[in-house]
């Protein structure tokens, strides 16, 4: 499994996705699922994804074939976002349906899902869900940020903290916690943690960066919130006696 979170702010966008992979709990991996496109000062592009790995490193791969071979249609001559979240889209369908063809399986095993943010000079930033039938959804003021993979213990954490006018800086830390909470209740999602944060009509590929075990930053952040979790709950007020019974 994987747990990836993608944030649309007012000043900015923040990508992260965990990297670990497992095919039961003897076969553990280290698998990037965050990747970055674009021209500096031109046009940013992240996609993001969780599913079938096979299908996810193949579109990954056919999308940077095309632009290595100048096709004309590849993430870097797109008009618009939305076009290029319905190319990705259009090589998901292919890759899956090229892949149930040689197994003769119709189920879902086969499929991904993917979250494409970013910006093109003179539009604004947009962030787009899409989905293994290739549809997309985008987010807009009410709804900044999107999730794929073990969204659950994570998402309180940002439901509560992350709206669309939120400091690029708060957002983060709010991830950051939204990672920790993932990482201690499911053993399918793991370090290191792909991080990139945009700022807005910047148009400059961010350099990213892998937080590992080590982080100092990570450890800080979440030492600190489980000693005021533990500090919160203490300066709770006690059950009334007839909760008792």
């Amino acid at each position: 499994m994987t747990y990836c979170v993608a944030i649309r702010l007012e000043k900015g966008m923040i990508f992260a996705s965990d990297t670990r992979t497992n095919a039961g709990v003897d076969h553990i991996s280290t698998f990037r699922k965050l990747y970055q496109y674009g021209i500096d000062g031109e046009r940013f592009i992240v996609l993001q994804t969780a599913g079938n790995l096979a299908t996810s490193q193949a579109v990954f791969t056919k999308l940077q074939n095309a632009i290595n071979q100048r096709n004309e249609y590849n993430l870097n001559t797109m008009l618009t976002l939305f076009d290029a979240a319905q190319m990705v889209g259009e090589c998901m369908r292919e890759v899956t349906r090229q892949a149930q063809s040689i197994a003769n399986d119709n189920s879902s095993t086969f499929t991904s899902s993917f979250m494409l943010g970013g910006q093109i000079k003179g539009q604004p930033p947009e962030l787009y869900m899409i989905y293994p039938e290739g549809n997309c959804i985008r987010a807009t003021r009410d709804t900044p940020f999107f999730q794929l993979g073990e969204s659950k213990y994570g998402k309180p954490i940002l439901d509560r903290s992350v709206k669309y006018d939120t400091d690029l800086k708060e957002a983060a830390k709010a991830l950051m916690l939204s990672f920790d909470s993932t990482i201690r209740s499911n053993l399918s999602v793991g370090m290191p943690i792909d991080l990139v944060i945009y700022h807005n009509d910047s148009l400059l590929i961010p350099e990213g960066r892998r937080i590992d075990e080590d982080d100092d930053y990570f450890n800080t952040v979440r030492r600190q919130w489980s000693n005021a979790l533990r500090q919160a709950l203490i300066e709770m007020p006690e059950c009334p006696d007839n909760y008792w019974g």
